[in-house]
């Protein structure tokens, strides 16, 4: 019988690297705008009224699985006036 952990090791090695990068930027964006908003003590919905977005949008931002665009990332550095990444 399998140990869950080597078969979660053996599904996760499966992934191709592009992929895993990907998600870690992903959830590295998300983690810096939570950051952010914390600094400025903003909810989600406060963000969203701000920004005139809607709250489920921010929740997407936040979850790590959306894809920005680079204009959502340049209208989040703008608006808080710290860069969201760098290159």
């Amino acid at each position: 019988m399998k140990d869950i952990r080597n078969e979660h090791r053996e599904i996760v090695g499966q992934v191709p690297l592009e992929i895993k990068e990907g998600i870690g930027l992903s959830f590295a964006i998300s983690n810096k705008i939570d950051v952010l908003m914390q600094e400025r003590g903003l909810s989600k919905k406060q963000l969203a009224d701000q920004l005139g977005k809607r709250p489920s949008e921010i929740t997407r931002w936040l979850s790590g699985q959306h894809n920005f665009t680079v204009s959502t990332l340049a209208m989040l550095s703008t608006f808080f006036g710290k860069s969201i990444i760098s290159v």
